[in-house]
C-alpha cells in the first residue's frame, strides 16, 4: 500500500489501485488490444476469477512507482510506438490522479492480435 502525507492526514492508496488506473489507461492507448497475464497460473485464475488489474505489476520503493505492464499489441501496428505511447500515458496518469512520481514504466509485449477484418 502507498502512502502520501498533507497536512490534514495520510492518504493510503492499495496496489490494485494504481493497477486499475494503468489498467484502464493502457486499454485506451492506440494499438492495444488487450492485456496479457505475466505467467500461467494467474492467466488460469483470470478465467475463473475477473480482475481488472490482471497484466499490472505494481512496486513500491518508498519514492516511487514502478509499473509493469503486459500488453498484447494490434498486429500491423509499430510495436515500438504502441509501448512508447503505453508507457507516456500511464506514467502521466497515475501521477495525475495518484500524485506519487513513476520512475519507470515497463512495457513487456507478450504477444499480436490480428484484427477480424469484415
Amino acid at each position: 500500500m502507498d502512502e502520501k502525507k498533507n497536512q490534514l492526514g495520510t492518504v493510503y492508496v492499495s496496489h490494485q489501485a494504481i493497477s486499475t488506473i494503468a489498467f484502464q489507461s493502457s486499454l485506451e492507448s492506440y494499438g492495444v488490444v488487450g492485456l496479457a497475464d505475466k505467467n500461467l497460473i494467474r492467466g488460469l485464475s483470470k478465467v475463473i476469477f475477473k480482475d481488472p488489474t490482471s497484466g499490472i505489476a505494481v512496486h513500491y520503493d518508498n519514492h516511487s512507482l514502478v509499473i509493469d505492464i503486459y500488453i498484447i499489441i494490434e498486429y500491423g501496428t509499430r510495436i515500438s510506438s504502441v509501448a512508447s505511447s503505453v508507457a507516456n500515458s500511464v506514467k502521466f496518469q497515475v501521477q495525475k490522479i495518484i500524485g506519487i512520481p513513476v520512475s519507470a514504466v515497463n512495457v513487456h509485449v507478450r504477444g499480436l492480435r490480428v484484427s477480424d477484418i469484415d
